[in-house]
């Protein structure tokens, strides 16, 4: 059974997760099918729009905990060359989900140009669970005000209704119309003059709210601050079904020794 199902409707290329007994989570081998998909949807002159979705009650449930325990690695481990993944895809991705959107599949989401959703449907960006830094740029990325940015890092779930409300999303909808809503969007890209449409997406694109560089560097500082033991006990503990026993940090006091912008630039100079 493949793993990725397509389907061709005229110019409208439906790509589908199709692992439904695990959420459609993030492993090697739907990563790698996935990846097949959008190198075909990008490679066909005759393909100019994607809707991406999923079979069963979810969208995609993010990281494959599973295989991270068995890789004794946490993360969705190394991917496939995918143009959609690695923001290289210059053709217009619509979203249309029908279900639970958690971390990695929340993040596909934030990667397509235009978004559909089932009524219901939930939202949780994952990383405060399971790293030692919240997800602080996902609400920047959507232009969400600081205090609703700041519940999505701390990894509150968020339904598809308060979304749509918030601008996040542009359409919801029954599940029984949720891909005939995603392809008539599809439909009215293409009554566009194509240099407009293709110039449109990338103008659109370019736009996009990004993270100054060193607030970057100092995330990148904060995802070491901390016992890293602690993000393969999250994962062993949900896989698990039991309560977590974090240690925190390898000294009690590093707690109050948090890095700074200044202290980042300053470790950065002396490499």
């Amino acid at each position: 059974m493949a793993l990725v199902e397509t389907q061709t409707e005229g110019q409208i290329f439906i790509i589908r997760l199709n692992r439904p007994e695990r959420m459609n989570a993030m492993g090697q081998e739907l990563l790698g099918e996935l990846a097949q998909a959008f190198n075909y949807f990008q490679s066909d002159s005759n393909l100019e729009v994607a809707v991406l979705t999923g079979t069963g009650r979810a969208f995609c449930a993010g990281e494959d905990m599973k295989e991270s325990l068995e890789r004794g690695i946490p993360g969705s481990g190394p991917k496939d060359e995918d143009p959609f993944m690695s923001g290289t895809l210059e053709k217009p991705v619509i979203a249309a989900i029908n279900g639970f959107a958690m971390g990695g599949g929340f993040m596909m989401v934030e990667r397509t140009d235009l978004r559909v959703a089932v009524k219901g449907a939930i939202f949780e960006i994952s990383e405060a669970k399971r790293w030692l830094l919240g997800g602080y740029n996902h609400g920047h990325f959507a232009g969400l005000p600081h205090p609703i940015a700041t519940e999505m890092a701390l990894g509150f779930r968020f339904t598809a209704e308060r979304l749509y409300e918030v601008g996040f999303l542009n359409r919801i909808t029954e599940p029984e119309n949720l891909i005939d809503t995603a392809c008539e969007m599809g439909r009215h890209l293409l009554t566009l003059p194509p240099a407009s449409r293709v110039n449109t997406v990338y103008m659109m694109r370019q736009m996009r709210p990004s993270i100054p560089a060193d607030l970057n560097e100092l995330a990148d500082a904060l995802h070491n601050h901390g016992d890293k033991n602690d993000l393969m006990e999250s994962r062993a503990a949900f896989s698990e079904k039991r309560q977590p026993k974090y240690n925190g940090w390898l000294k009690p006091e590093d707690r109050y020794r948090m890095p700074t912008i200044e202290s980042v630039k300053a470790q950065s100079k002396n490499k």
